[in-house]
């Protein structure tokens, strides 16, 4: 399954505090670059080398599993024939490790991290291993999606004894919960440079004999130092910082570190990273007439085309793989999460507004295309992700990107027929394995495959223009077209008979909130009913599975059952901030493209329940997890970064204000402004960790229009009005639509809406600010010069 002798170690804190934003790394691929294990002590630990290499021979699968066979989370599952006395997060395990006093060794992943499967493997089916697990701490591993508390928490505590984290995650705390010695992958045994899983148990074993008191000093030294660093609040600021201040920081920072090239912001590995991208195209909508506006624009188009082009897309099946491992967006980690296809499809359908090209809508309409074959429930939810492993042909063992990869000596055998009207012979597959890159030894180079695991392989990637590709063979640019989507027809029917990565069904609120937002967004600029009608299939499952009506609580997962059923972790797993922030938004992107003002009322109750649970009343702004939920643990965080998800409290900035454009409500500004307040020292120190928080920032200062639609929802009038503003990219706005019923809910929130009238019983619109609205439209066209302005 390997590439590489050894994982990367960063990436989700490696630019925490400095830098650019990249995507939270949720597990290593095996083609990044070599970096040495890392272990983070409170203590001196000393290191094992080449005299302390320690055999462990790894075992068969145990036949009884273990307690975790009681669990819903598939990564848990995957632990539950290991050799390992395993216990889920929870009162159980930490009153055992009290009564025995024993430390907890904490395994954090995930389902479809590549280096989790490596750990498994390697050590935690290893007896031996095992055994000392079993025998000398309390073993609890935690899915990292179903717990994102416990994660932040004991990431931060290893991203701050080290130069970074990732997953998998081990950490070795306190009966008290508190950590003392942090690391992620380790291999089984010592190396030259590297110590051994093995070793490093018997080490802090003998480390909790002897010296049990420092120990827990020191442990006791760094949770109140990461309490002091991690603390946000106003302190004695009464306002945020200046918006055009913040912005022009953010965007120099970006344009500092933009690959002119390829596009990106990085050299390797590169992510998406979405909330760099809408902060970019924010800056140029607010700057259009100055360079660094047009540069703005030049970035992010430049970009998503370049991703689009490249091997992180799956040209095949569609839908973005979860980063790429080298600078031309071209050799990707495999893996495919449900989060990048929500982001990626918003940010492609604003390409397209921005620039009226089709090629950016076409990726977002395949992008959606791959989640509702791949990652959609029957019900209408969705699942997390597709593991980046699986293997060749059936009975072999996994390998990374099997599923996904190619030989010369395949395509030819698909593609023989000859193409007519070629100034040379030349067959289809030729022409295709031209245009997508694709050579007899394989475009993966050695480098990104030392153990020639891809030998031979191809993945693809546009390498010219359907011009280009065209004039080369002397052909029609239409012909060309026609032939490589036939090739990606075969290429896509041949590979249903390949074994498929393993799917993780479990079902999140906050993904689900976003893939919400990507169907809503997109088929409301696009007009496509279906999609909108795949987001209200979305919200529809995440009211019915995913909230409880009695309390008034969003749960935090759901899980595929047999049989198409729906099934919920006993007790269930309550919303985190994320869920109700992501699930907001996601519900306000929907009323605006259905105009149905049932999803804006539940929006406004979700951020009631939101606000109750997990609002700072003391400092401003919101805790990741509410009090309860995460009693024990030693911090309680407020998420500071936008990476590959943007911060809950990022997206909460902007449901703020978009509800109290929807509702006049004043707390609901007055909260928006001490949330900004309270990150103002994150934002001054490091803007560009936080794009999206800035673009809040700029929304909150510049004031937000209210464009009403005065209408019947299904006249063509109306339809015509609201099919204008949803063609034109303009993030800061609200769009009512104001059916003349003094009683609903729109109505009874924002009184002012009963003094607009239909002109001339015509469809009409207003764009209001600052309590002042214009004179009434009727024309499309009309309004778009307005809107343009």
């Amino acid at each position: 399954m390997s590439h590489l002798p050894s994982p990367p170690q960063k990436h989700k804190g490696e630019h925490k505090g400095h830098g650019l934003p990249r995507g939270s790394e949720r597990g290593s691929s095996s083609r990044d670059k070599d970096r040495s294990v890392t272990v983070n002590s409170t203590v001196p630990m000393p290191v094992g080398g080449k005299g302390s290499r320690t055999s462990c021979s790894p075992s068969t699968l145990q036949k009884v599993p273990n307690r975790l066979i009681n669990e819903k989370s598939p990564y848990l599952l995957q632990h539950a024939y290991n050799p390992v006395d395993w216990y889920p997060w929870g009162q159980e395990a930490f009153d055992k490790a009290r009564k025995e006093n024993k430390p907890i060794f904490l395994s954090v992943g995930y389902s479809t991290c590549h280096w989790c499967h490596m750990m498994e493997e390697e050590s935690f089916q290893n007896e031996e291993i095992g055994r000392l697990l079993s025998e000398d701490f309390v073993s609890v591993k935690v899915d990292r999606e179903e717990r994102p508390d416990v994660d932040k928490v004991y990431m931060t505590f290893v991203q701050a004894t080290s130069s970074g984290g990732g997953w998998p995650m081990n950490v070795w705390l306190t009966p008290n919960l508190q950590p003392f010695v942090g690391g992620t992958y380790f291999p089984p045994e010592d190396g030259l440079t590297r110590v051994g899983f093995h070793t490093v148990l018997l080490r802090i074993r003998e480390q909790w004999k002897q010296n049990k008191t420092t120990l827990l000093e020191n442990s006791q030294r760094v949770t109140t130092a990461l309490l002091a660093r991690s603390e946000i609040s106003m302190g004695d600021r009464q306002v945020p910082p200046s918006a055009a201040t913040m912005n022009s920081r953010c965007f120099q920072q970006l344009d500092e570190g933009y690959d002119e090239e390829y596009g990106g912001f990085a050299e390797a590995p590169k992510f998406p990273t979405p909330v760099i991208l809408n902060f970019l195209f924010s800056y140029w909508l607010s700057h259009r007439l100055t360079q660094d506006g047009s540069r703005a624009q030049q970035m992010a188009l430049h970009t998503l085309k370049m991703m689009a082009n490249g091997g992180i897309r799956d040209h095949v099946g569609q839908g973005f793989h979860r980063y790429s491992t080298d600078r031309q967006w071209h050799i990707p980690h495999f893996e495919k999460m449900l989060y990048d296809q929500a982001q990626l499809a918003v940010a492609y359908t604003q390409a397209f507004q921005i620039s009226g090209d089709e090629f950016y809508s076409d990726v977002a309409k395949g992008i959606l295309q791959y989640v509702a074959r791949n990652l959609s429930h029957r019900s209408g939810g969705f699942y997390s992700a597709e593991d980046a492993d699986s293997p060749p042909e059936r009975g072999m063992r996994p390998k990374e990107g099997a599923f996904y990869v190619w030989t010369v000596n395949e395509v030819q055998q698909l593609l023989p027929e000859p193409v007519l009207g070629a100034t040379e012979p030349l067959t289809s597959g030729q022409l295709f394995m031209k245009h997508y890159g694709l050579t007899e030894a394989g475009n993966i180079s050695p480098s990104q495959d030392p153990k020639g695991e891809l030998q031979g392989q191809n993945v693809l990637t546009v390498r010219y223009s359907l011009e280009l590709t065209a004039a080369r063979f002397g052909l029609d640019v239409d012909a060309v077209r026609t032939l490589l989507n036939t090739g990606l027809e075969k290429l896509f029917q041949a590979r249903k008979h390949r074994p498929k990565p393993h799917l993780d069904s479990k079902m999140l609120a906050a993904w689900n909130g976003l893939m919400v937002s990507g169907y809503a967004v997109t088929g409301a600029v696009l007009g496509l009913e279906r999609l909108i009608t795949c987001a209200i299939n979305g919200a529809k499952f995440l009211k019915r599975h995913m909230f409880d009506v009695a309390r008034g609580r969003l749960m935090r997962t759901c899980y595929a059952g047999p049989g198409g059923t729906v099934e919920h972790s006993n007790p269930p797993s309550w919303g985190f901030l994320e869920d109700y922030a992501f699930v907001v938004r996601g519900l306000l992107d929907l009323y605006e493209a259905s105009q149905e003002s049932s999803w804006l009322e539940w929006a406004l109750r979700l951020q009631d329940t939101q606000d109750r649970l997990f609002w700072d009343s003391r400092g401003g702004g919101y805790f990741c997890s509410e009090a309860e939920l995460g009693a024990g643990l030693p911090l309680r965080l407020k998420d500071d970064q936008d990476g590959a998800e943007p911060s809950a409290n990022s997206v909460s900035a902007h449901n703020l204000l978009r509800l109290h454009g929807f509702t006049g409500h004043k707390d609901w500004m007055d909260k928006c402004v001490c949330l900004l307040t309270a990150f103002s020292e994150r934002m001054r120190r490091v803007p560009v960790a936080l794009p999206e928080m800035v673009r809040a920032l700029s929304a909150h200062q510049q004031t937000l229009k209210q464009i009403v639609i005065c209408g019947d929802p299904q006249a063509k009038d109306t339809k015509a009005l609201l099919q204008c503003v949803h063609s034109i990219y303009i993030p800061n706005k609200v769009l009512i639509l104001a059916n003349g019923d003094p009683s609903s809910f729109l109505s009874r929130q924002l009184p002012f809406l009963s003094t607009l009238r239909r002109l001339e019983d015509r469809a009409t619109a207003y764009v209001c600010e600052n309590q002042a609205c214009s004179m009434p439209i009727t024309e499309p066209n009309e309004l778009r010069k307005l809107l343009h302005q």
